[in-house]
């Protein structure tokens, strides 16, 4: 697969906690007539990509945790144009840190996913950088036929695509975080997507907020790894939604009730951006939703 993207999250009803700024209401006024949206942020691959094995919207299996739908539009950045029949690759830990196919490297691949009480809300000691945990660092080969928490789905013509999925965990090192991948120009055939190009890797992020609510809620209460904060975190580029920050709605009295996130991806669809050393813009604005 191969391909870039631009996403977007949405949010869930009730007393809801909302996140989006005053953009979400109002789409930026273009700079020039050459340009859109600000390209969302080329951010690392990681280690644990697995290329779409698995062709589906619901990604759960039998993964428990707070229900999560992942909404993105995926749009040219340079004419606004929404990217149809694009394949958009999504992945992530599970509640406990533990990542599909890669079960015997444990918490974000560093050991056994600790049990017990849950973090505090205040983190402690240095964040690692590079190596395995999801953010920097090469490849690494699957060690099991797991996919949970893994899937690929197409874009409709309006450059939508929907998952469900749960909200991520965390482990040491990363604040909480999903992957993602869009590819372009390729075939759709009974087998999955073929050929083409990726045009964007890059990852989505959750508030504070939200992940301190969610360590509240059964099984990620059981998890007592040093968790990263999003200010701590080396792979977020600090940005707010060009950096991949979602739009997140949630009942703030009952976060377990489900959470609706949104984004909207600018993404140069002649362009590949693939590697797994990619590093992010500092000076990229928000995209719009």
């Amino acid at each position: 697969m191969a391909s870039g993207a631009a996403v977007t999250a949405v949010g869930v009803g009730g007393a809801l906690s909302v996140n989006a700024s005053a953009q979400e209401a109002a789409p930026r006024t273009p700079a020039s007539a050459e340009t859109c949206y600000t390209l969302t942020s080329e951010l690392v691959e990681g280690p644990y990509y697995i290329d779409a094995d698995k062709i589906r919207r619901d990604i759960t299996e039998d993964q428990e945790g707070i229900p999560l739908t992942l909404e993105l539009k995926v749009i040219d950045a340079d004419t606004c144009k929404p990217l149809r029949n694009a394949a958009v690759d999504i992945w992530h830990c599970s509640a406990t840190g533990v990542y599909s196919g890669y079960e015997s490297s444990g918490n974000g691949g560093g050991g056994p996913a600790p049990t017990g009480p849950p973090p505090s809300g205040t983190p402690t000691g240095e964040p690692p950088t590079g190596g395995p945990g999801g953010g920097g660092g090469g490849h690494q080969e699957p060690t099991d036929d797991d996919r949970f928490l893994r899937g690929t789905w197409h874009t409709d013509r309006h450059g939508h695509v929907t998952f469900k999925t749960v909200f991520p965990g965390w482990y040491q090192g990363r604040a909480v975080h999903i992957h993602t991948k869009v590819h372009v120009d390729g075939t759709w055939t009974d087998a999955g997507y073929e050929g083409g190009h990726t045009c964007h890797t890059g990852q989505f992020f959750f508030d504070e907020k939200s992940v301190l609510a969610s360590a509240e809620v059964a099984p990620y209460s059981t998890n007592t790894s040093t968790r990263t904060t999003l200010t701590e975190d080396t792979i977020y580029p600090q940005n707010g939604h060009t950096g991949g920050l979602l739009y997140l709605k949630y009942d703030k009295r009952n976060i377990a009730k489900g959470v609706r996130a949104h984004l909207t991806m600018g993404v140069a669809p002649d362009e590949t951006h693939d590697s797994s050393d990619t590093q992010p813009s500092p000076s990229a604005s928000p995209s719009a939703s």
